[in-house]
């Protein structure tokens, strides 16, 4: 056993799950279960925070997505704006 894994337990994991630290809950519940692999339980809960992970991970894309999608279309507005400008000078 290393130092941080000592202390892993299923409390530990239920506050990281609380405070919407889903790895790091998965993370418990996995070394908890390889100690104890008969654990319905262990399962049980390992699979709901998987599935919130998950779900986390799908709403981070499509946050992700949607900034990545009006950073490109400030830098289209920029680049258009900036022709603007100089095409005014030869005016």
């Amino acid at each position: 056993m290393n130092n941080q894994t000592d202390f892993y337990t299923k409390t530990m994991a239920n506050i990281y799950t609380e405070q919407g630290y889903f790895a790091k809950a998965s993370e418990v519940y996995k070394y908890l279960l390889k100690h104890n692999p008969e654990s319905r339980e262990l399962n049980d809960l390992l699979s709901g925070v998987e599935k919130k992970l998950n779900e986390k991970e799908r709403k981070d894309r499509e946050i992700l997505e949607k900034l990545f999608r009006k950073w490109i279309y400030l830098q289209v507005s920029y680049n258009r704006l900036q022709k603007l400008k100089k095409f005014k000078q030869y005016l």
